[in-house]
């Protein structure tokens, strides 16, 4: 990454923990913000992709990838809000893939004034949970299964089960996605599982977002993966009842990331809403 025009990175020290990022490019800023079961590479297709018309951020949230933290209580919105502070960015817009769509959502609301558009990629909505009824049995199977190999601490199995739901997808047969996807993932998640010794105290955001979405007034872009879990469908579709100006787009060859399976449509679909 060192050839993207004003490439630098460093980290951010925020109360017991230092924030490792990389930002290049000027402009408009764009941040992006990471999945649980990876860290800031996910967007490798992204970031070079974007500096040539915006200032790129991202970065590795507590308890992933290059980021330290001791174990105190902490806000993931306060953490990104200070990773802007110091980079000197009033605003900017978010985009967040699955936690990190919730950490993007949060953030927009409880800092309505630092936010300018929203990406919500796959995500969650905090306070909201689809009833266990509604699941597939065989998502419910997966999930049991994922469950199971991290109690136990085999974290090769765990990471292994981590591809099998969220990137082959969990209706799908084993090896659906690409290769060099599913490596990449895989990688990303055995490293937080194996390296990764504190995670600190995540606050949530109280109230959460479920009981707050119609105070969004920013514009919103939903990317759904047609071959996720059928919760982030669901959520997707509570986001766009609910949140105001909302657009749903949906990948029908993706799982859980499509910004890593079908990289040049997710580049093509995000240039258009920024």
């Amino acid at each position: 990454m060192m050839d993207v025009p004003g490439f630098r990175e460093g980290v951010c020290a925020v109360p017991g923990a230092s924030l490792y990022y990389q930002t290049a490019g000027s402009g408009p800023a764009l941040v992006f913000v990471h999945a649980g079961i990876a860290d800031q590479r996910m967007w490798d297709g992204q970031f070079a992709a974007f500096a040539a018309d915006f200032q790129v951020v991202r970065y590795d949230c507590r308890g992933f990838g290059r980021t330290v933290t001791e174990d105190v209580p902490f806000s993931n919105r306060a953490d990104l809000i200070a990773l802007l502070d110091q980079l000197g960015i009033a605003q900017a817009a978010l985009v967040g893939c699955s936690r990190g769509a919730m950490i993007a959502l949060d953030t927009a609301i409880e800092y309505a004034d630092r936010v300018t558009k929203l990406v919500w990629v796959c995500g969650g909505i905090g306070g909201w949970e689809m009833p266990e009824e509604s699941y597939p049995p065989a998502e419910i199977e997966l999930f049991k299964a994922m469950g199971a190999a991290e109690q136990s601490g085999d974290w090769e199995r765990t990471a292994s089960m981590d591809v099998r739901l969220w990137v082959d997808g969990p209706l799908q047969p084993e090896g659906r996605a690409a290769a060099s996807v599913r490596e990449a993932v895989y990688a990303m998640a055995l490293n937080t599982y194996t390296t990764v010794k504190v995670y600190g105290q995540v606050q949530p955001m109280q109230p959460p977002a479920a009981e707050r979405l119609d105070t969004l007034r920013l514009p919103i872009l939903a990317i759904v993966g047609d071959l996720d879990t059928v919760e982030t469908a669901a959520a997707a579709q509570v986001l766009a009842a609910q949140a105001g100006t909302v657009r749903v787009v949906h990948f029908s060859d993706s799982a859980h990331l499509p910004s890593m399976e079908q990289p040049e449509q997710f580049n093509q679909v995000l240039r258009e809403f920024l």
